[in-house]
Protein backbone atom coordinates (compact mmCIF):
# COMPACT_ATOMS: atom_id res chain seq x y z
CA UNK A 1 0.00 0.00 0.00
CA UNK A 2 1.50 3.63 -1.00
CA UNK A 3 0.87 6.78 1.46
CA UNK A 4 1.18 10.02 -0.09
CA UNK A 5 4.37 11.74 2.10
CA UNK A 6 1.88 14.61 2.28
CA UNK A 7 -0.44 12.83 4.34
CA UNK A 8 2.55 11.74 6.71
CA UNK A 9 2.97 15.03 7.44
CA UNK A 10 -0.28 16.82 8.31
CA UNK A 11 -0.89 13.34 10.59
CA UNK A 12 2.36 14.64 12.51
CA UNK A 13 1.29 17.89 12.88
CA UNK A 14 -2.42 17.08 14.00
CA UNK A 15 -0.37 14.31 16.62
CA UNK A 16 1.90 17.17 17.62
CA UNK A 17 -0.67 19.93 17.96
CA UNK A 18 -3.52 17.88 19.06
CA UNK A 19 -5.92 19.95 17.60
CA UNK A 20 -7.21 20.01 14.28
CA UNK A 21 -7.63 24.31 14.21
CA UNK A 22 -4.13 24.78 15.35
CA UNK A 23 -2.23 22.02 12.74
CA UNK A 24 -4.14 23.67 9.86
CA UNK A 25 -2.83 27.52 10.86
CA UNK A 26 0.71 25.60 11.23
CA UNK A 27 0.76 23.98 7.85
CA UNK A 28 -0.85 27.17 5.87
CA UNK A 29 -3.93 24.76 5.02
CA UNK A 30 -7.82 25.11 5.63
CA UNK A 31 -9.40 23.35 8.30
CA UNK A 32 -12.04 21.40 6.10
CA UNK A 33 -8.92 20.30 3.90
CA UNK A 34 -6.70 19.02 6.93
CA UNK A 35 -9.77 16.98 8.11
CA UNK A 36 -10.41 15.50 4.55
CA UNK A 37 -6.54 14.35 4.44
CA UNK A 38 -6.63 12.75 7.96
CA UNK A 39 -9.68 11.29 6.88
CA UNK A 40 -7.89 9.71 4.06
CA UNK A 41 -5.22 8.28 5.57
CA UNK A 42 -7.29 6.53 8.15
CA UNK A 43 -9.11 5.06 5.61
CA UNK A 44 -5.85 3.94 3.75
CA UNK A 45 -4.68 2.47 7.03
CA UNK A 46 -8.17 0.76 7.50
CA UNK A 47 -8.09 2.26 11.50
CA UNK A 48 -9.24 5.54 13.72
CA UNK A 49 -5.57 7.08 14.12
CA UNK A 50 -7.70 10.14 16.43
CA UNK A 51 -10.43 10.01 18.51
CA UNK A 52 -12.10 13.58 18.56
CA UNK A 53 -13.45 15.93 20.86
CA UNK A 54 -14.51 19.22 21.94
CA UNK A 55 -11.05 19.34 23.52
CA UNK A 56 -9.46 18.53 20.59
CA UNK A 57 -7.68 15.01 18.89
CA UNK A 58 -6.33 12.90 20.66
CA UNK A 59 -3.97 9.57 19.26
CA UNK A 60 -5.48 6.30 19.46
CA UNK A 61 -3.25 3.06 20.02
CA UNK A 62 -2.43 2.64 16.36
CA UNK A 63 -2.36 6.43 16.17
CA UNK A 64 0.61 6.61 18.63
CA UNK A 65 2.13 3.38 16.85
CA UNK A 66 2.21 5.89 13.90
CA UNK A 67 3.32 8.68 15.84
CA UNK A 68 6.15 7.14 16.86
CA UNK A 69 7.62 6.27 13.42
CA UNK A 70 6.61 9.10 11.80
CA UNK A 71 9.25 11.54 11.92
CA UNK A 72 11.94 8.90 11.53
CA UNK A 73 10.54 8.30 8.12
CA UNK A 74 10.09 11.76 6.70
CA UNK A 75 13.30 12.92 7.90
CA UNK A 76 14.93 9.80 6.12
CA UNK A 77 12.73 10.53 2.95
CA UNK A 78 13.53 14.28 3.37
CA UNK A 79 17.52 13.06 3.49
CA UNK A 80 17.04 10.67 0.81
CA UNK A 81 15.61 12.96 -1.54
CA UNK A 82 18.53 15.54 -0.97
CA UNK A 83 21.05 13.28 -1.62
CA UNK A 84 19.65 11.97 -4.60
CA UNK A 85 19.14 15.22 -6.22
CA UNK A 86 22.38 17.04 -5.16
CA UNK A 87 23.94 13.86 -6.82
CA UNK A 88 22.42 13.99 -9.93
CA UNK A 89 23.61 17.91 -9.65
CA UNK A 90 26.92 17.25 -8.44
CA UNK A 91 27.08 14.39 -11.80
CA UNK A 92 25.85 17.18 -14.40
CA UNK A 93 28.04 19.99 -12.84
CA UNK A 94 25.04 22.03 -12.15
CA UNK A 95 23.74 23.96 -9.14
CA UNK A 96 20.29 24.56 -9.25
CA UNK A 97 18.84 28.13 -7.85
CA UNK A 98 15.70 28.66 -6.90
CA UNK A 99 14.64 32.23 -7.00
CA UNK A 100 11.46 34.50 -6.96
CA UNK A 101 10.46 37.44 -9.48
CA UNK A 102 12.91 39.53 -10.28
CA UNK A 103 15.64 37.52 -7.74
CA UNK A 104 18.60 39.80 -6.22
CA UNK A 105 17.13 42.38 -8.93
CA UNK A 106 20.60 43.91 -10.90
CA UNK A 107 22.78 41.84 -8.93
CA UNK A 108 21.60 38.37 -10.39
CA UNK A 109 23.51 38.26 -13.64
CA UNK A 110 26.51 39.75 -11.81
CA UNK A 111 25.68 36.96 -8.55
CA UNK A 112 25.91 33.93 -11.71
CA UNK A 113 28.99 35.54 -13.44
CA UNK A 114 31.38 35.10 -10.58
CA UNK A 115 30.05 32.17 -9.91
CA UNK A 116 31.04 31.69 -13.50
CA UNK A 117 34.06 33.06 -13.06
CA UNK A 118 34.69 30.64 -9.54
CA UNK A 119 33.65 27.75 -10.88
CA UNK A 120 34.08 27.35 -14.68
CA UNK A 121 33.20 24.22 -14.97
CA UNK A 122 29.60 24.12 -13.07
CA UNK A 123 26.89 25.72 -14.59
CA UNK A 124 24.24 27.71 -12.15
CA UNK A 125 20.73 26.35 -13.73
CA UNK A 126 18.29 29.38 -12.76
CA UNK A 127 14.43 27.96 -11.67
CA UNK A 128 11.90 30.65 -11.27
CA UNK A 129 9.37 29.65 -8.16
CA UNK A 130 5.39 30.65 -7.97
CA UNK A 131 4.37 32.70 -5.27
CA UNK A 132 2.96 29.81 -3.63
CA UNK A 133 6.31 28.38 -2.98
CA UNK A 134 7.88 31.51 -1.22
CA UNK A 135 11.20 29.43 0.02
CA UNK A 136 11.99 29.56 -3.89
CA UNK A 137 12.03 25.44 -3.74
CA UNK A 138 13.91 25.19 -0.71
CA UNK A 139 11.64 23.86 1.19
CA UNK A 140 10.57 20.51 -1.18
CA UNK A 141 14.69 20.03 -2.02
CA UNK A 142 13.71 20.78 -5.14
CA UNK A 143 16.76 23.35 -5.59
CA UNK A 144 20.62 23.24 -3.87
CA UNK A 145 20.22 27.40 -2.72
CA UNK A 146 17.75 30.13 -3.55
CA UNK A 147 17.70 33.75 -3.66
CA UNK A 148 14.48 34.56 -1.78
CA UNK A 149 12.65 37.74 -0.10
CA UNK A 150 12.20 37.72 3.54
CA UNK A 151 10.54 36.29 5.50
CA UNK A 152 9.27 33.15 4.09
CA UNK A 153 7.63 30.20 6.29
CA UNK A 154 10.41 27.80 7.51
CA UNK A 155 13.05 30.02 6.91
CA UNK A 156 13.96 29.04 10.59
CA UNK A 157 14.70 25.97 9.98
CA UNK A 158 17.36 27.28 6.67
CA UNK A 159 20.52 28.96 6.40
CA UNK A 160 19.79 32.55 5.43
CA UNK A 161 22.22 35.55 4.96
CA UNK A 162 20.39 39.19 4.00
CA UNK A 163 21.86 40.62 1.19
CA UNK A 164 20.32 43.67 1.08
CA UNK A 165 17.11 45.14 1.18
CA UNK A 166 14.92 48.13 -0.59
CA UNK A 167 12.09 50.03 0.00
CA UNK A 168 8.23 49.08 -0.42
CA UNK A 169 6.41 50.27 -2.49
CA UNK A 170 2.51 50.33 -3.67
CA UNK A 171 1.29 49.28 -7.27
CA UNK A 172 -2.25 51.38 -8.17
CA UNK A 173 -4.54 51.25 -10.63
CA UNK A 174 -3.56 53.75 -13.19
CA UNK A 175 -7.05 55.32 -12.62
CA UNK A 176 -7.13 55.29 -8.77
CA UNK A 177 -7.43 58.53 -6.90
CA UNK A 178 -4.68 57.88 -4.80
CA UNK A 179 -2.34 57.50 -8.23
CA UNK A 180 -1.22 60.87 -8.70
CA UNK A 181 0.52 61.31 -5.50
CA UNK A 182 4.15 61.54 -5.49
CA UNK A 183 4.13 59.51 -2.19
CA UNK A 184 0.90 57.61 -0.49
CA UNK A 185 0.85 57.26 3.71
CA UNK A 186 -0.16 53.82 4.47
CA UNK A 187 -2.39 54.74 6.35
CA UNK A 188 -4.55 55.73 3.42
CA UNK A 189 -4.29 52.17 1.96
CA UNK A 190 -5.61 50.26 4.77
CA UNK A 191 -9.28 50.30 3.72
CA UNK A 192 -8.32 49.25 -0.03
CA UNK A 193 -8.75 45.68 -1.20
CA UNK A 194 -5.80 44.36 -1.76
CA UNK A 195 -4.35 41.73 -4.55
CA UNK A 196 -2.92 39.29 -2.16
CA UNK A 197 -0.31 35.97 -2.60
CA UNK A 198 -2.22 32.40 -1.71
CA UNK A 199 -3.42 31.60 1.82
CA UNK A 200 -0.89 28.61 2.22
CA UNK A 201 1.86 31.06 2.47
CA UNK A 202 1.06 32.19 5.38
CA UNK A 203 3.90 35.04 6.86
CA UNK A 204 4.31 35.19 3.25
CA UNK A 205 1.39 36.83 2.36
CA UNK A 206 0.76 38.50 5.94
CA UNK A 207 4.14 40.25 5.22
CA UNK A 208 3.08 41.49 1.86
CA UNK A 209 -0.49 42.92 3.23
CA UNK A 210 1.54 44.90 5.72
CA UNK A 211 -0.33 42.90 8.46
CA UNK A 212 1.67 44.39 11.28
CA UNK A 213 1.56 48.14 10.32
CA UNK A 214 -2.67 48.09 9.97
CA UNK A 215 -2.73 48.56 13.92
CA UNK A 216 -5.82 46.53 13.77
CA UNK A 217 -7.58 47.31 10.38
CA UNK A 218 -8.77 44.16 8.88
CA UNK A 219 -7.05 42.94 5.39
CA UNK A 220 -9.64 43.30 2.44
CA UNK A 221 -8.44 40.57 -0.30
CA UNK A 222 -9.64 41.62 -3.94
CA UNK A 223 -8.10 38.97 -5.78
CA UNK A 224 -5.59 35.88 -4.97
CA UNK A 225 -2.84 35.33 -7.22
CA UNK A 226 0.35 33.41 -7.45
CA UNK A 227 2.03 34.72 -10.76
CA UNK A 228 3.53 38.46 -11.82
CA UNK A 229 1.32 38.30 -14.70
CA UNK A 230 -1.66 37.61 -12.87
CA UNK A 231 -0.91 40.45 -10.04
CA UNK A 232 -0.13 42.76 -12.46
CA UNK A 233 -3.41 42.28 -14.59
CA UNK A 234 -5.57 42.10 -11.40
CA UNK A 235 -4.19 45.21 -10.20
CA UNK A 236 -5.16 46.81 -13.75
CA UNK A 237 -8.35 45.61 -13.96
CA UNK A 238 -9.10 47.26 -9.99
CA UNK A 239 -9.36 44.28 -8.63
CA UNK A 240 -7.43 45.91 -5.82
CA UNK A 241 -3.89 47.66 -5.02
CA UNK A 242 -0.54 46.09 -3.55
CA UNK A 243 2.71 46.21 -1.98
CA UNK A 244 5.72 45.21 -4.18
CA UNK A 245 9.65 45.99 -3.39
CA UNK A 246 10.78 49.22 -5.22
CA UNK A 247 12.53 47.57 -7.72
CA UNK A 248 8.88 46.13 -9.17
CA UNK A 249 8.50 49.89 -10.69
CA UNK A 250 11.65 48.77 -13.08
CA UNK A 251 10.82 44.73 -13.53
CA UNK A 252 6.88 44.89 -13.32
CA UNK A 253 5.30 47.38 -15.65
CA UNK A 254 2.48 47.52 -17.50
CA UNK A 255 0.13 50.06 -19.06
CA UNK A 256 -2.76 50.95 -16.77
CA UNK A 257 -0.75 50.22 -13.62
CA UNK A 258 1.35 53.09 -11.65
CA UNK A 259 3.85 52.59 -8.55
CA UNK A 260 4.25 54.78 -6.07
CA UNK A 261 6.68 55.18 -2.99
CA UNK A 262 5.07 54.04 0.00
CA UNK A 263 5.59 55.40 4.12
CA UNK A 264 4.65 53.60 7.12
CA UNK A 265 5.31 50.39 6.55
CA UNK A 266 9.18 48.81 6.73
CA UNK A 267 11.47 47.21 3.27
CA UNK A 268 11.58 44.10 1.77
CA UNK A 269 14.52 42.58 2.48
CA UNK A 270 16.48 39.94 -0.14
CA UNK A 271 18.43 36.94 0.93
CA UNK A 272 20.46 33.90 -0.40
CA UNK A 273 18.99 30.54 1.75
CA UNK A 274 20.61 26.90 1.69
CA UNK A 275 19.48 23.74 3.85
CA UNK A 276 22.16 22.99 6.85
CA UNK A 277 22.73 19.85 5.11
CA UNK A 278 24.67 21.58 2.88
CA UNK A 279 27.15 23.84 4.83
CA UNK A 280 30.10 22.09 4.11
CA UNK A 281 29.38 21.72 -0.14
CA UNK A 282 31.85 23.45 -1.58
CA UNK A 283 29.88 24.30 -4.72
CA UNK A 284 27.05 26.10 -2.25
CA UNK A 285 29.44 27.89 -0.10
CA UNK A 286 31.23 29.28 -3.52
CA UNK A 287 27.54 30.45 -4.32
CA UNK A 288 26.81 32.49 -1.20
CA UNK A 289 30.18 33.76 -1.73
CA UNK A 290 29.42 35.77 -4.84
CA UNK A 291 26.26 36.65 -3.72
CA UNK A 292 27.48 38.80 -0.64
CA UNK A 293 30.45 39.86 -2.78
CA UNK A 294 28.45 41.12 -5.46
CA UNK A 295 25.61 42.44 -3.11
CA UNK A 296 28.60 44.24 -0.80
CA UNK A 297 29.83 46.03 -4.41
CA UNK A 298 26.23 47.67 -5.08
Amino acid sequence: MDVDTRLLRYFAAVAEEGSLTRAAQRLYVSQPALTKQIRRLESALGTALFTRSRDGMALTEPGRALAARVPGLLAGWETALRETRAAGSRADRVLRVGFLASAANEATQPIIAEFARRRPDWRAEMRQASWSNPSAGLAGSDVDVALVRLPFPGQEALRVVELFSEPRCVVLPEAHPLAGRETIDFRELRDEPFVAAPPETGPWRAYWLAADERDGHPVRVGAVTAQPDDWLTAIANGYGVALAPESASRFYTRPGVVHRPVTGVGPSRVGVAWDPADDADPVVRDFVRCCRLVCART
